[in-house]
This record gives C-alpha cells, structure tokens and sequence, in this order.
C-alpha cells in the first residue's frame, strides 16, 4: 500500500469549523511510476551483509565460543567498516547470555581508520586494540568489553593534541572500559551508564546525561562539561585552571581529591599507560603525588548524597 494515496477517500460527513477550510490534495496526490523508480519497494536490495568484517571476526572467534579457548588474531580496518564485534557480540549472547566470555579470551588487533560505531554493544570477553583512529558513537552501548585506541606507532603528530575518536562516544554504555591516547569529539560519554573510560581530552558537552561509571579526562575538555549528569563520576585533569568555566554545575560539585579517589584514579592511569603508552599518563605516574592537584573530580550532587546517606547507614549498623 505503500504511494497508492488513490485509495484514500475524502470524508464529507465532518462538520467540524476546522475542517472546513481544510485541503488535502497535496497530500493526496499521487506521483506518476517511471520505468524505473516505482512508487515502493519493488526489487530486493544487497546490502553486502556477507561482506561485513564481524564474519571474519566471528570465524576467528569459534575455537572461543565454542571451546573456550583464548584468542588472538589481527585485522586491517577500513571506515566502512561499521558496528565492529557487534554481530560477534550477538553470536557469544546467544550461547553465554549477559555474562558473556571470560575476560580477554578475545584480543582483536585492528590496524587503519575504523567506520562508526567501532565496538557498539561489544559483551564481556572481548578486547579490541585499535592502531589508527574511529569515526562517531565509538563504544556506543558498550556491554562488557575493552577497547583500546591509540595513534600509528609511526604518525609523527602529538597523540594528546588531536581527535582520534569522533562525536557521541560510549553513548548508553553500560559496563566495559576503554583507554583512548588522542582526543575524543563532542558528547563524549553522553549518557554513560556504567563504563570506565580514559581519554586525553573531549569536545563540547562532555559527560552529558551520564548516570553511572567513570570518566578519566587527561586533558582540556569544551564547554557545558556535565549537563544533566545525575550519576558516576568524572575526573578532569585541569592545568590551566579552566575547567571550572567550561563547566555546567547545575547538577554537579566540583571536588578535591580524596585518598580513595587518587587510589582510582592511579588504577585507570596506570592500565590507560600499560596499554597506550601514553606519554601524558607516564607524566602524571611520575610525578603523581603533586599532579593529582591538577584533578578535580566532578561529583553529581544527588549521587552524592545518596552515597553518604548509604555511608550512614553502614556506620550505624
């Protein structure tokens, strides 16, 4: 029934005042079928499903889904190739439901420029290290796995200076982590529920709408940092004294740095240098003890309370 407006009829038995005036034949009209177009689907279109990496990945993944053997295997990556490990994600849920494989049973090396959505919904037991950049929603719904990014090993430009990820990243994430030596775009971690992520600086609106998990920030973000985060926690590595102005504190307390939090933040620091070799966390290791002043931990203001209030309640008892 799809165009076929010629078999809509005009009702006059409406009296209504609004009705009166009302002419729908613009809507009702109907195009004339070229040769060629037709007015709906008529041919069945090849989207080239079987051409799509995650067949190769799935492949090279049987003696894991199946056995639970672990491995490792590498793949160049071009940007279109989109949804990377999604359809293996899909393949490994069937068989093991939401607690997926073992940690690293997995270990994907990509070299090239990845298409977007490099890691969307990607479950618990993969690790995919990518060696070149992504485009948008990077880590979108990520589910359980890791994700490394970092720059060609001969690119002679500053990782910490430029964009390796696109816009949109880890957007509704619920659990995973990721380690990423370069920046990210706008509306990193936009409504990131659960994920732990280290990057070397974001756009516009980073950690909008974010509910749970952890942000590790390593350099300058943009403006409108925060908006609407209700949950988790961000850490922003600020030198130049400027984050307080870029962001949104309508929701959120910026904090010092207590003994727990630097114990967290070393943690995601020292796992972000083991498996970037990032030369900005080398920076902060070293001389972590007057660095960790630089930090200022983004602390939603109801999260907050709920997380003193449970506090409470297990000193009571």
């Amino acid at each position: 029934m799809v165009g076929q407006a010629d078999y809509l009829e005009i009702r006059d038995d409406v009296k209504h005042w609004k009705y009166k005036n009302l002419d729908l034949s613009p809507i009702l009209y109907k195009e004339p079928a070229s040769l060629y177009t037709g007015l709906y689907n008529m041919e069945e279109q090849d989207h080239e499903m079987n051409e799509i990496l995650d067949w190769k990945l799935f492949e090279a993944a049987k003696p894991a889904i199946e056995n639970g053997q672990k491995v490792t295997a590498s793949f160049d990556i071009k940007n279109t190739d989109r949804t990377t490990g999604t359809l293996l994600s899909n393949e490994i849920s069937k068989k093991y439901k939401a607690a997926g494989l073992p940690d690293n049973t997995l270990h994907f090396n990509f070299k090239g420029t990845a298409g977007q959505s490099f890691g969307a919904f990607n479950t618990n037991g993969i690790t995919l290290e990518l060696e070149g950049d992504a485009n948008d929603y990077f880590g979108k719904g990520l589910s359980g796995a890791k994700l490394i990014v970092y720059p060609p090993k001969q690119s002679l430009f500053v990782p910490e200076e430029n964009i390796i990820i696109g816009n949109t990243s880890f957007y509704g994430a619920t659990s995973g982590e990721a380690y990423i030596r370069g920046k990210a775009g706008e509306r990193f971690c936009v409504r990131n529920s659960g994920a732990k992520v280290v990057v070397e600086g974001v756009g516009d609106h980073g950690c909008e709408y974010m509910t749970g998990g952890l942000a590790v920030i390593l350099g300058s973000t943009g403006r409108n940092f925060a908006a609407g985060m209700s949950g988790g926690i961000a850490y922003a590595y600020d030198v130049n004294g400027q984050f307080e102005s870029l962001c949104n504190k309508e929701m959120v307390d910026l904090d010092a740095l207590d003994a727990e939090d630097v114990t967290v933040l070393q943690k995601m620091v020292s796992d972000h240098y083991e498996f970037t070799k990032s030369t900005v966390a080398k920076f902060v290791l070293d001389d972590l003890e007057n660095q960790v002043k630089n930090f200022i931990k983004v602390f939603p203001r109801d999260y907050k309370k709920v997380l003193q209030a449970n506090k409470q309640k297990v000193t009571v008892k």
